[in-house]
């Protein structure tokens, strides 16, 4: 192999090398936002679901009898006339 052909061998290689990693974003930050995009995109996935979820659990509140009842029963301890209401209590601690 000659000299030349050797020197312009790795002049090529160093200027793919420039060209893969060098610069102001290099290939290692091009991977990095793209594993951060994934990472957002999964959390905006997790926050829709939980949004999702609590639209359908406000609009049931607003309108469902069964769920209204429920909330009046557990929270507030409401009974219907006729009904017993029952409290279990833990024993203060001396």
């Amino acid at each position: 192999m000659s000299p030349r052909l050797l020197v312009a061998l790795c002049i090529t290689a160093v200027m793919v090398m420039v060209a893969v990693q060098g610069g102001e974003y290099s290939t290692g930050d091009y991977r990095e936002l793209r594993r951060r995009v994934a990472e957002e995109r999964a959390a905006e996935a997790r926050l829709t679901a939980i949004v999702d979820s609590l639209t359908k659990e406000r609009k049931a509140v607003l309108t469902d009898p069964r769920v209204q009842e429920r909330i009046a029963r557990e929270q507030f301890g409401m009974i219907r006339p006729g009904e017993r209401l029952y409290k279990l209590t833990r024993p203060e601690e001396p």
